[in-house]
């Protein structure tokens, strides 16, 4: 899935305390109607994977509301042709099928917020529905006023047997979210896809693995892969890639919410004064140092690096749960049958911090606030929750869906078993911090001091030294 770098993410998460259950589920898929590569599908009643052919060709459910309005303009952050294109296209040819409504569709890509969306705010020219991770959307979207509530779609009705609404069948958890309310305490998003992170390793190739249990064990693996030939792939134009290695560091020391705390605060000095921020720079300015990264990872163009990892120049990838789908796809086209027997793991957790954290972003629908068809919008969002047709995230793009029946394949089953894990503390990625303020935190204050960081031009001391003064810096520009 290309869903997080074909344009550059300007924001990121949501926090979820430890006692929360986070109950995700999903599956992945070849695209050739099978379910080799490693992928899966979706669900049938039994609980199998099925592919994308037979996702394709089955019958379309039947609508739980028939709106009135005919029609609904939709601007998707993905292209007709991916996956996600193709899924969803036979989605809005079963709700033209079954309610009479049609979906005019403009496939705009991932800058589609920034270039398309936001700019048509202040005119009469916007989509009735637009989808993107719920941090982009509302630093893009709802902070400008431009979405409104969909509290109302939870009690909708998705077509399925006993009468079951939307919020019979997605989890609670991953809608009711401090990040995924606008300022009145609204729901602005209804969760279709779910993300998570990890490292990535092809089992074939790494010979005798452990999982580290501690940062000593971690390094310990990637002195023996650059030992071997290369230790980490990262695709170093990527910015919010290049972060997520000092947040999740940070977020086992300071726990959920503490980074964007800190970010709140107007002197700065809650980074210096909280000794993990430290901690975590510690840990990637010795990533940084100890030639860990492979020669040119921060001279590449994405997905470069990421495809040099596929091609086995490197052992290990972090990098979010499309990971599989992303490489797998880069694989297929290059040809020779070559495939990858993928393995995940967790950043451990290093010994003197205190909170066991996992990261998890979840994709949604947004409705605008000056939609002219919203009825008919909000009803296609309760259809497109039916089971029948959630299960094409996982039985054609590959990725996680939020309805828990849904079966998870061999891919991304270590990576669920933690995700669903209830002693976990919930993390949105890099704790919210590139959703807060427009954006303009994370570009202006955390990525360029987190580049020199991860280039190994500046030293952890002045990292966190450079975060409390920007900080301090950038609140004195808000006036």
């Amino acid at each position: 899935m290309r869903s997080m770098v074909d344009g550059t993410r300007r924001t990121s998460a949501v926090v979820l305390g430890a006692a929360v259950s986070l109950v995700l589920a999903g599956c992945g898929s070849s695209n050739d109607g099978g379910s080799g590569g490693g992928g899966g599908g979706g669900a049938t009643d039994d609980g199998h994977l099925v592919g994308e052919q037979e996702y394709m060709s089955a019958p379309c459910p039947e609508v739980g509301v028939k709106p009135t309005q005919t029609t609904f303009t939709y601007w998707s952050m993905w292209t007709k042709d991916e996956p996600q294109g193709r899924l969803l296209q036979k989605a809005f040819d079963c709700f033209k099928q079954k309610a009479g409504v049609t979906v005019n569709v403009q496939w705009l890509g991932r800058k589609f917020l920034t270039q398309n969306v936001a700019p048509a705010l202040n005119t009469d020219t916007v989509p009735d529905l637009i989808d993107q991770d719920i941090s982009q959307v509302k630093a893009a979207v709802v902070d400008a006023g431009g979405t409104q509530g969909l509290d109302d779609v939870l009690a909708m009705k998705t077509g399925e047997a006993g009468g079951k609404t939307v919020k019979d069948v997605i989890p609670e958890s991953l809608y009711n979210l401090p990040a995924n309310k606008d300022k009145d305490g609204k729901i602005f998003e209804i969760p279709y896809e779910v993300l998570s992170n990890a490292w990535w390793y092809n089992k074939d190739k790494v010979k005798d693995f452990t999982e580290p249990k501690t940062i000593d064990d971690l390094f310990k693996l990637l002195d023996k892969a650059k030992a071997g030939g290369g230790a980490i792939a990262q695709d170093g134009d990527i910015d919010f890639y290049n972060a997520y290695f000092v947040s999740q560091v940070a977020e086992r020391y300071v726990g959920a919410g503490a980074m964007q705390k800190a970010a709140a605060d107007k002197t700065g000095q809650s980074w210096k004064t909280e000794a993990g921020y430290l901690k975590a720079a510690q840990v990637v300015a010795k990533i940084a140092k100890g030639g860990y990264l492979i020669d040119g990872w921060d001279a590449g163009k994405f997905p470069q690096i990421q495809q040099r990892w596929a091609d086995g120049d490197a052992s290990y990838l972090f990098v979010g749960s499309w990971g599989p789908s992303e490489t797998r796809e880069y694989l297929g086209k290059q040809g020779g049958g070559k495939a990858i027997n993928y393995g995940s793991f967790q950043f451990p957790k290093p010994d003197d911090a205190t909170h066991d954290t996992v990261e998890f972003l979840p994709i949604g629908w947004a409705v605008t606030k000056k939609a002219k068809n919203p009825d008919a919008a909000k009803a296609f969002i309760a259809y497109f929750a039916n089971k029948d047709l959630a299960r094409g995230i996982p039985a054609v793009a590959d990725n996680l869906a939020p309805r828990p029946e849904l079966p998870v394949p061999d891919d991304l089953k270590q990576l669920n078993s933690v995700l669903t894990d209830q002693k976990k503390e919930k993390v949105v990625f890099m704790d919210s911090l590139d959703s807060l303020y427009g954006g303009n935190f994370v570009k202006n204050v955390l990525y360029p001091l987190n580049n020199d960081l991860l280039k190994g031009k500046i030293t952890a001391q002045q990292f966190v030294d450079g975060m409390a003064s920007k900080t301090a810096d950038y609140w004195k520009t808000q006036g």
